[in-house]
């Protein structure tokens, strides 16, 4: 992983530069930090516990340390440490892709190069939200003919873009591990997508874009895919009808305490999918009639709608505005607000071409559709700051950075018990 430092968060008109960190010795004198007499004599159980601790870009540098280290990534007893004791860290992880046009309407040179196997593998980009860092990560080993959909408990979920039946794989980025689930029934083209991932269990369902015809689709039906460390499963036999004249655009879902949420437009208003009950239910959106570019996001066990607002004919200044669904799943309570001099920079940059919205905990991250810039909202300090989430080359063009809550681990739990269960089913050959 290739790192790249920001500079500390700041709220002034942009561009502005990123400069680089200098770098400086690792002592500033002739006496060093740690003393080998002492340092060389931890228990080595102490030692591994420490390196157990590490972000992944630490871990991976460690390695190259000795054999021993090196080693630690293949050995079971190191694992369960690391699943004991590393903290939870709540990161993004970014990808380059074409927009959903170009997704739908593909030529026939790339279809064909999707089906004979050719131009796979992809990269992504893991950003640091505490301290402001990316790193450059490549995944060779996925496959043409896939796209990032959706991301749980250090697992990303790719999706096949032909219509039809749809192909799905699970990768932990950081390891390169891939995992092939059996392919939904229902032929759709462009559903929405919604996975989460405990140490025990697995939750994932496609909504909507029926391909009721080689010519038509319609948002009918949703099916769900489910596996626990308990023994039961569902393996896509799990439908449940949508509610009538609804519209799914963005392709993304989320998950909040048992229920998965995603966004209906025309007008705008919120999906929700109970996973015991097996029903959806709409939940009117706050100020549906003056939103512009509105995104679910989860946000310290909360459902969060973040959301431009264009009230002009009441002399009310536009804004952009977060608010979060309450416990009786139907009234929303405005929890942040971006300062007008800010938002009148970001209307300046956005300049009508709509954005995205991404949290993980305490943080928000706000993608300018067409661009790599974007802002950061930190709800723990009630900060906003200009980041660059992608400092490798930006969206612009076709390409638009695609962003997911994700959490970097070495293990998944549950990756054990999905392998065992989806051996009868065809893997992805080498």
């Amino acid at each position: 992983m290739e790192p790249s430092s920001f500079p500390n968060p700041i709220t002034i008109p942009f561009p502005y530069p990123f400069p680089s960190i200098p770098t400086s010795p690792i002592c500033t004198n002739s006496r060093p930090w740690m003393d080998s007499r002492i340092w060389s004599r931890l228990p080595q159980r102490l030692v591994d516990r420490i390196v157990a601790s590490l972000p992944p870009p630490a871990f991976f540098r460690a390695r190259a340390v000795c054999k021993r280290w090196y080693g630690l990534i293949f050995s079971t007893a190191f694992i369960e440490l690391y699943l004991q004791v590393s903290p939870s860290r709540h990161w993004f992880i970014f990808f380059k892709q074409q927009g959903i046009k170009n997704c739908i309407y593909k030529n026939a040179a790339s279809a064909a190069a999707a089906a004979s196997g050719g131009g796979g593998g992809g990269e992504a980009f893991l950003f640091d939200p505490e301290n402001l860092k990316c790193y450059r990560l490549g995944i060779p080993m996925i496959p043409a003919g896939v796209t990032p959909a959706s991301a749980s408990g250090g697992l990303v979920c790719f999706v096949s873009e032909e219509s039809g039946s749809k192909s799905i794989v699970l990768c932990n980025p950081v390891m390169g591990n891939l995992i092939q689930l059996p392919s939904t029934l229902r032929p759709r083209l462009c559903p929405s997508i919604g996975l989460t991932i405990t140490n025990s269990s697995i939750d994932l369902i496609f909504a909507g874009d029926d391909l009721i015809s080689p010519y038509a689709v319609k948002n009918l039906t949703s099916e769900s895919f489910h596996i626990d460390g308990g023994g039961f499963y569902s393996i896509w036999g799990t439908t449940a009808a949508l509610p009538r004249l609804c519209s799914l655009e963005s392709g993304r879902m989320i998950h909040v305490a048992g229920r998965f949420y995603c966004m209906n437009y025309s007008p705008f208003s919120v999906l929700a999918y109970d996973v015991v009950s097996n029903q959806w239910s709409k939940i009117q959106a706050p100020m549906r009639r003056f939103l512009r570019s509105p995104s679910l996001v989860e946000s310290r066990g909360k459902a969060v709608l973040v959301a431009a607002v264009e009230k002009s004919k009441l002399n009310v200044p536009k804004s952009l505005r977060l608010w979060a669904l309450q416990e009786c799943g139907a009234a929303w309570v405005e929890i942040e607000r971006m300062p007008q001099q800010l938002y009148n920079q970001f209307a300046e940059v956005e300049w009508g071409r709509g954005f995205d919205a991404v949290a993980h905990g305490d943080y928000v991250v706000v993608v300018i559709k067409g661009s790599e810039r974007a802002l950061l909202f930190d709800f723990g300090g009630k900060r906003w700051s200009w980041i660059c989430p992608c400092p490798y080359g930006g969206g612009g063009g076709e390409e638009e950075l695609r962003g997911f809550a994700y959490e970097p681990r070495l293990a998944v739990p549950i990756t054990g018990l999905l392998e065992q269960l989806t051996l009868p089913f065809n893997s992805f050959a080498s």
